[in-house]
């Protein structure tokens, strides 16, 4: 064994030891605690008849002060159990300018202050010094700190990786976060459940993270760039950065269903935080709508659109998600504005109350009021005016009559109708259709939102909100932007691939985003992780992006199997399961056009596999094994492997079916395979 490793193994149960003393130390207060808590209880329930109020008061409050104490250190024994875990991931010695021997840095996931010492063992990530791990070379470096500009010299970069009380991997290094470190990771089978990559974090993942200043950041990333994981670290990066002012509470996440929620629920608990709210873009309108229209879910929309060849429907998702639309349901919502309350002449005990009057005091309430609040004060404030003018004060009959009147002014139909109405005055009634049941159709959904909000006003309730996180941006139009940034008005990091829409007809660019929320910055990343060198640039064949950058992590060649029938196809597909279940790997992804297509491919494979999995919208729990899924409930997901069936012309022809053939081959870390019988897509032929 060599010096350094000697030298880091010694290191490593040092700490150890100190770990252990200080969850010994915390056991023996914590023991303390509990015997306070109880004798105080005790003393409380025997003297109850002695004390007098006061002394009541007085005991109880102490009793929640040693509770709130236990508490704390409950936190503290938790925090040490994980850090003991592995304690640490990297080191380096940082020389600063005025001192004469450079300082030894130890960065963990956890923050590890050693009570006894008085001394930081390891910090954590997030701290200001910990950057310079990330961003620097060997060589001359500086970092922010709370006292200013620290400049100096760093001298070694280490990494590790810990378990329990073994060096399991350990390298030096004079670059940024070295890629041996980085392909090893990279080269490991599956969790149940994304990661938290703090000891691979690269410089400019580091920068998007750390960034505590952009009020709104937009983060374009390809298929395997890490960008929900760099959006959920930033998260937990700013709870520690603004950690009086801002809590998990004050943050929200718009994600795409409830499988990828619980998907990405472990990533903030093992970065030391708690974890935060999240809601689909269904919930946002049910509430905005409470309850009063029932609609189809994007879910639902896209299903329909591959199930059946719509070209009307095409039509109408296609205008819907334009900017130009956005600006003429504005421009309606005015007009409407204009013609909605007209004044009337109203005599009240022979005294005229002048129909301009009433359109002046319409006019002056603000347009986020409801329309039936703001009726009721244009009567209230026309009822003062009458009284300053003639110094008459109304009579009880005057009041109901005047309030009559002024309902009376109001001229409009419902909601509906009037949404409705709008395609009258675009002169494109056909535009408007209902769903299924006479729901509204998805597309219609956050129009009617944001014509509500124009003409009735809503009072957000996430008004308490300080950060919103909105994935997969692509997925949404700019009238659903608009909504959004009517009902948040705080902190946003918005993330997605405009190559991985899974409904061009209802999509986003990066630059549309950007037009509809003027104060957004955008960064890029082009860099992907996930996949396999070949797999993918098998994926570039679908959907080529000149931009993409492949980490070279070398694997096997992706398979495309050809089958003379249907059942010969399912052979192959139970031949490759048998395969996975002998592997080394935890998950394997068998994806399919439609979520009908992935609902019969389960009642076929379960004859002979029983543990197989169909994701649907109502699944709840990511689990590894063999999950069968439709390519739009797979993204945002990952598999050690992934199957796509029926890979046919027929199958997939379409800009759409594209999309989601690209999606669900870039779900693939490791091994790819795709089977059909029949014509083989042209999207996976061979290009030059």
């Amino acid at each position: 064994m060599d010096s350094k490793r000697i030298e880091e193994n010694d290191q490593l149960e040092r700490v150890l030891d100190r770990l252990h003393r200080n969850l010994r130390d915390t056991e023996k207060r914590l023991q303390a605690y509990e015997r306070d808590v109880q004798e105080q209880k005790r003393y409380l329930w025997e003297a109850r008849d002695e004390m007098d109020h006061v002394e009541k008061i007085a005991t109880r409050e102490s009793i929640d002060q040693a509770i709130k104490g236990g508490e704390m250190l409950l936190d503290k024994r938790r925090r040490l159990t994980k850090i003991r875990r592995s304690p640490y991931f990297g080191r380096f010695a940082l020389r600063r300018n005025d001192q004469a021997t450079p300082a030894r840095f130890y960065i963990g996931v956890h923050h590890f202050h050693d009570d006894e010492a008085g001394e930081t063992i390891v910090y954590d990530w997030r701290a200001p010094v910990a950057s310079l791990f990330y961003d620097y070379e060997t060589g001359p470096a500086r970092h922010e700190s709370p006292d200013g500009p620290v400049k100096g010299e760093v001298h070694l970069k280490r990494q590790f990786r810990i378990a329990g009380t073994r060096i399991e991997l350990m390298i030096d290094s004079a670059v940024h976060v070295v890629d041996d470190v980085l392909q090893e990771e990279l080269g490991r089978a599956s969790d149940e459940g994304m990661k938290q990559i703090v000891a691979t974090i690269q410089r400019d993942q580091n920068a998007i993270i750390r960034d505590d200043e952009t009020r709104e950041l937009i983060i374009q990333g390809v298929a395997g760039s890490g960008k929900t994981s760099i959006a959920l670290h930033r998260i937990a990066y700013l709870l520690y950065r603004f950690k009086d002012t801002l809590s998990s509470e004050d943050i929200l996440i718009i994600s795409p269903n409830r499988v990828f929620s619980d998907y990405i629920a472990n990533v903030l608990p093992e970065l030391g935080e708690e974890t935060v709210r999240e809601v689909s873009m269904e919930d946002v309108a049910e509430t905005l709508l409470e309850g009063q229209y029932r609609f189809e879910t994007f879910f639902e929309q896209t299903n329909a659109l591959l199930e059946r060849d719509e070209p009307a429907k095409t039509h109408r998702l296609s205008v819907k998600a334009t900017p130009s639309f956005l600006g003429k349901l504005k421009e309606y919502a005015i007009e409407v504005e204009k013609n909605r309350f007209v004044g009337e002449d109203v005599w009240l005990s022979g005294r005229l109350v002048p129909s301009f009057l009433f359109e002046e005091l319409f006019e002056k309430q603000g347009r986020s009021l409801p329309i039936d609040e703001r009726l009721k004060r244009v009567a209230e404030m026309a009822e003062k005016k009458v009284g300053v003018q003639y110094h008459y004060d109304l009579t009880v009959e005057d009041r109901r009559k005047l309030k009559e009147a002024v309902r009376g002014m109001r001229h409009e139909s419902t909601l509906r109708e009037t949404y409705r109405q709008f395609f009258d005055w675009l002169g494109e009634p056909e535009l408007f259709r209902t769903a299924s049941r006479g729901r509204l159709e998805y597309a219609d959904v956050f129009p009617l939102i944001y014509l509500k909000m124009r003409l009735n006003g809503i009072r957000s309730p996430y008004r308490n909100i300080k950060h919103l996180v909105i994935d997969e941006m692509q997925d949404y139009t700019p009238v659903q932007y608009a909504v959004l940034g009517q009902l948040f008005d705080c902190n946003k990091t918005i993330l997605g691939d405009a190559w991985q829409s899974v409904n061009p007809y209802n999509a986003s660019t990066a630059e549309q985003i950007e037009s509809a929320l003027p104060a957004a910055s955008a960064v890029t990343l082009n860099k992907s992780y996930r996949s396999s060198w070949e797999i993918a640039r098998f994926a570039q064949r679908i959907s080529p992006n000149p931009e993409l950058e492949v980490i070279e992590r070398h694997g096997e060649e992706p398979q495309v199997i050809a089958a003379r029938t249907a059942r010969e196809e399912i052979e192959h597909i139970r031949e490759m399961m048998e395969g996975f279940t002998h592997s080394e790997h935890n998950s394997l992804g068998i994806i399919t056009r439609t979520q009908r297509q992935a609902h019969r491919l389960v009642e076929q494979l379960a004859e002979s596999h029983a543990e197989v999995r169909l994701l649907d919208t109502n699944t709840a729990h990511f689990s590894n094994g063999v999950l069968v899924c439709s390519a739009h409930l797979a993204k945002g997901l990952e598999f050690d492997r992934v199957i796509v069936p029926q890979a046919t012309a027929k199958n997939y022809a379409t800009t759409m079916d594209r999309n989601l053939l690209y999606v669900a081959c870039t779900r693939a870390m490791h091994h790819l395979a795709l089977t059909h019988h029949g014509p083989t897509t042209s999207f996976i032929e061979a290009r030059d």
